[in-house]
């Protein structure tokens, strides 16, 4: 039996599905990944300086910087695509537990999952926040300034530095969403791993966390990971193709 046979018998027997998506799944939507050979932080490293709370507060080049990214990023109009409509499928069977994503593009929900079922572990990017005052918008407001030239938007109420309503490094995660993660962990029967690396934590722990609490393991990615060998399947297929054949 190969890696596919044996995943797919592996989903078919599962009743408590938790799904750990990664930036992987999205890539199928237009959306480059972070790691891979044309990912994100491997085409610019000096990327991930918009991506760390410091940086982001204390230099105004750098907001300036990760504006024009969200201005001009693909998900914008990214779409979901086949692998996130297979957990939706999922979902449809009674059988996903819940999603916990990396991602901050909001496509497990644009997907029609259930909010309730969906934990965005690194926050998301659909909304604005002052670091002052604390107000939130659509971040679609916020980009139709900075496509009109200002390049540094600060909050309409009290002038404070504006930023997505996403993770930075050096900043801790929402403990409810960390909970919540680890609760479904301890919980599932199979932990399905979906374009993600496996290297950043607290998500990448949770892999041997379900595992010695009892879960089998599908890892479905299209470079190798630090878990493979905890797998019971592994599958380095695209994930638009083969995320519907083992649902289905």
């Amino acid at each position: 039996m190969n890696d596919e046979a044996r995943a797919r018998e592996l989903v078919g027997a599962a009743q408590r599905i938790l799904a750990l998506t990664g930036a992987g799944l999205s890539t199928a939507s237009g959306i480059p990944d972070f790691r891979g050979p044309q990912g994100r932080w491997t085409l610019d490293p000096d990327a991930e300086r918009v991506s760390t709370l410091d940086y982001y507060l204390h230099d105004e080049a750098v907001r300036r910087k990760a504006w024009r990214v969200r201005a001009e990023s693909p998900a914008r109009g990214a779409r979901p695509n086949p692998g996130h409509l297979a957990l939706v499928e999922l979902e449809r069977q009674g059988r996903l537990a819940g999603i916990v994503t990396q991602n901050t593009d909001g496509l497990h929900l644009a997907a029609g999952s259930n909010p309730a079922l969906v934990h965005e572990i690194h926050g998301n990017a659909r909304t604005w926040r002052c670091e002052d005052c604390h107000r939130t918008g659509p971040m679609a407001d916020m980009l139709v300034r900075v496509e009109a030239g200002d390049d540094d938007p600060r909050c309409p109420r009290c002038g404070g530095i504006t930023r997505a309503t996403v993770i930075l490094f050096g900043e801790l995660l929402d403990p409810s969403v960390l909970d919540a993660a680890v609760a479904l962990a301890g919980a599932c029967d199979l932990v399905l791993a979906i374009g993600t690396s496996l290297t950043v934590h607290p998500v990448a722990g949770l892999v041997p966390y379900a595992v010695n609490s009892g879960a089998r393991l599908v890892i479905v990615n299209a470079e190798p990971t630090p878990y493979d060998a905890w797998a019971d399947a592994v599958v380095a297929d695209p994930i638009e193709d083969v995320l519907p054949r083992l649902v289905g």
